[in-house]
């Protein structure tokens, strides 16, 4: 950036800094709430919590103080029942709106002979004040997630939104965005690619809720903007000793152990957990075979909080989480014996201060350090290359914004920053020449180490007006790894909420600045690479710029259910994409010059209708995009081929119809069970029709999955699943509960073919019919 950028950049910072009535949030607050008797004495009570558009339901008692702190609300309204033996219950409706924290006292009567309270969350159905569209997975739908592969809670729980597609290996795709998802646990973002085979999985049992955003994005949020899925972690005021233990076993040899420990006591807060499993499918496998799965993983975290004082709260958390697994083989490579090791291991740490200045400003700082590395081995049959790699990085990340709150205006603004130092290791050596492209390097190292940067600040303002919404921000990012490059980038949203329909209209338009993918981009963008094959092109990877657009609406029915309809468009350059190194395995970030996604989605939600809830979501789009190659890393053909192509293709990620749905019946207090089903119509094949050699395909992948590929349509079948689950508490006292719930996948046992020969996703098939049952006991 020029000595005249940089002078912008600290006008425009200081500028921020002296603004009164700007705003960009995360949409989480706290809600303090006091509890007294008739004469002003302190009240011991009990509370249920709940908010229907956030599926958020929670019961709690308040302190021998009358007080408690619920945390990390998501913005919206909220409907509290307050009752103690011998007074009268208060029922109220409380709006959490801003970051600052929302205190309310709440006086108790003596009762009279007959006291009652009519309990209705009709009026928590719509949150009236949003701006767009968001997906909310609240504490019971977690808490109920059993997946049938270990690691794919978090994901499929996400998938179940409408507009997200599964590739192959649990690989989440928002829109039509390939590698474009930035998860956000407890403010921390992370913008690297966080599926299966790349990163540690997220333990449910930690989450409290999930958010998840594909448009109308606050400008706070940055860098990778294809969809943001916000966890939470479970920050209750308890008191006095708290804990949870699972255990849960299945098919494909799985079994897994989890337990939690929770302890309050004054103005301290202390937790620890603990988690680890054991599978032979972790991944997708190629065949239906399942060869070479196995996979062991191994995870603790601890925090400690402590209330400074009343205005000052300080948060520590500390993690580590190992996973190792073998890449599943096809019947080839199982007939040779080849064998891959893979690693994934994270080390993190984070602060968070939090002050209150006054009853209308709030400062919070945050930071975090991370250590995460990726590992590859191969052994010496493997074909047709042995590979090793080693890669990963350290980060540190830094955070500091001021919310306050100002007539109709509730603003934020703040800075942020990552900073990491990328390390990147390869060798191989090919077995097969056969395989490769004559002139092809027969061995090859690589390694080199160099320092990411991307620092950012933004400011947006959510000002209401009667019935209106507008939520107005902008951002400014700066990007500087292998190329350095800064974007100013606008963001809009408007809503108009109408009382007699009960429906909530809004409109949205974001300006997105999305960096590439870090991982082996050092590797693709390396001069050292030009020496590799007779034909290499190398690009340089620039961030993608987008505009999206959303319209849509939010309509509540008969008071029980709710009703989202969506339409959007995302026009992009620089498009960004992945392809792999020759046959290793080892993906990189590519770039083409244009992309278009268009769609819409609908969803039905019932919270609570009687015994019943669930939910029904259908999404249609279209992921298309068109050459010339405008960055990355092509070897041979490909590389002559690049630089020329303009034709039209759709992206890997391009699954026209998607359909998911569950219901669920509390059959009785103790007993429920559901029934969840799944619509795929299919992704794309890369395959040519023209020529295909099907024995050779069988003899790699057998017939049964060749037989799931339409090669005249290019796509693979339609896939589908039902699943079946069930829970019954088993024992329960005031203090102790012990709960069993069994889940069953896929009852069809239908071959469901996710990727098949994909340059960039390989072929994988999703898990066949499978059981599994879980013992929960809390404490």
């Amino acid at each position: 950036m020029t000595s005249r950028g940089n002078r912008w950049l600290w006008f425009f910072f200081i500028l921020c800094l002296s603004v009164e009535s700007l705003h960009a949030d995360r949409g989480l607050g706290e809600l303090r709430l006091e509890v007294k008797d008739p004469s002003g004495a302190a009240l011991q009570a009990q509370v249920e919590m709940a908010s229907l558009s956030n599926q958020f339901q929670r019961t709690f008692d308040t302190s021998s103080e009358g007080r408690y702190t619920a945390q990390d609300l998501p913005f919206g309204v909220y409907h509290l029942v307050i009752s103690h033996t011998g007074f009268s219950p208060v029922s109220q409706l409380v709006e959490i709106r801003s970051s600052l924290p929302t205190s309310i006292s709440v006086s108790l009567g003596i009762a009279p002979l007959e006291t009652q309270v009519a309990v209705s969350d009709v009026t928590t159905l719509i949150n009236p004040y949003l701006s767009n569209r968001i997906g909310f997975i609240g504490a019971r739908r977690i808490s109920e997630q059993q997946s049938a592969q270990p690691g794919r809670d978090v994901g499929d729980l996400v998938n179940s939104q409408p507009g997200w597609v599964y590739e192959n290996n649990g690989i989440l795709h928002p829109r039509g965005s390939e590698y474009d998802v930035q998860f956000v646990v407890d403010g921390v973002p992370l913008t690297e690619n966080r599926s299966p085979s790349f990163a540690p999985p997220f333990d449910t049992d930690d989450v409290d809720s999930i958010k998840v955003l594909t448009a109308g994005y606050p400008a706070e949020y940055g860098r990778k903007l294809g969809g943001i899925i916000e966890l939470t972690s479970p920050k209750d005021v308890v008191w006095g000793l708290h804990g949870r233990f699972d255990a849960q076993g299945g098919s494909f040899q799985t079994g897994s152990v989890s337990g939690s420990l929770v302890y309050g006591k004054g103005k301290n807060r202390y937790s620890l957990s603990g988690n680890g499993f054991h599978t032979d499918r972790y991944l997708d496998p190629p065949v239906v075979e399942n060869f070479s799965n196995r996979s062991n993983q191994v995870g603790y975290s601890g925090s400690y909080e402590r209330d400074l004082t009343s205005k000052d709260r300080i948060r520590f958390t500390a993690s580590h989480d190992t996973v190792r697994f073998l890449t599943p083989s096809n019947l080839e490579q199982q007939e040779i014996g080849q064998r891959q090791d893979l690693v994934n291991e994270e080390t993190g740490g984070q602060v968070q201060y939090q002050h209150v200045i006054s009853s209308n400003l709030l400062l919070s700082v945050q930071g975090s350090v991370r250590d995460a590395r990726f590992g590859v081995s191969s052994n010496q049959v493997s074909t047709p290359l042995i590979v090793f790699q080693d890669r990963g990085y350290r980060e540190g990340y830094g955070r500091a914004d001021l919310a306050g709150h100002r007539g109709q205006h509730d603003w934020k603004i703040g800075v942020d920053g990552i900073f990491s130092h990328v390390h990147e290791a390869l060798n191989y050596k090919i077995t097969d020449p056969s395989e490769f492209d004559p002139g092809t390097l027969q061995q090859f190292q690589f390694r080199e180490t160099k320092w990411d940067m991307e620092p950012s600040f933004w400011a947006q303002d959510q000002f209401r007006w009667r019935n209106w919404n507008i939520a107005a921000g902008l951002r400014f990012d700066h990007y500087k790894f292998v190329i350095r490059q800064s974007a100013w980038s606008p963001r809009i949203g408007v809503s108009r909420y109408f009382p007699a329909l009960d429906m909530l209209v809004h409109a949205s338009y974001d300006r997105v600045f999305q960096t590439p993918a870090m991982e082996n981009l050092l590797l693709s963008s390396s001069p050292e690479l030009s020496t590799v094959a007779p034909n290499v092109l190398r690009i340089p990877v620039e961030p993608a710029h987008a505009n999206y657009f959303e319209i849509g609406t939010t309509s509540s029915f008969f008071g029980k259910l709710r009703l989202d309809v969506n339409v959007f468009r995302r026009n992009a350059r620089n498009l960004a994409d992945d392809d792999t190194l020759l046959n290793t395995g080892v993906s990189f970030p590519i770039t083409f010059a244009v992309g278009r996604i268009i769609g819409e989605e609908v969803r039905i939600d019932v919270p609570n209708w009687g015994r019943f809830s669930g939910y029904i979501s259908y999404s249609n789009q279209s992921a298309t995009a068109w050459g010339p190659i405008t960055g990355g890393l092509f070897l041979g053909q490909e590389a002559n081929e690049g630089l020329i192509d303009t034709s039209k293709f759709a992206v890997g990620s391009d699954q026209r119809n998607t359909l998911r749905s569950r219901i669920r019946l509390q059959a009785s207090k103790r007993f429920w069970f559901a029934f969840g089903a799944s619509y795929g119509s299919g992704l794309p094949v890369e395959i040519e029709s023209e020529g295909i050699d099907r024995h050779a395909l069988e003899e790699q992948y057998g017939p049964r999955v060749v037989e799931q590929v339409n090669f005249d349509r290019g796509r693979v079948r339609p896939n589908y699943s039902l699943d079946a689950s069930a829970a019954a508490q088993l024992w329960r006292t005031e203090k102790q509960d012990v709960a069993l719930q069994v889940e069953l996948s896929n009852l069809t046992d239908h071959v469901n073919v996710v990727n098949f020969a994909s340059l960039l996703s390989g072929t994988g098939i999703s898990t066949s019919r499978s059981a599994s049952a879980r013992v929960r006991w809390t404490f």
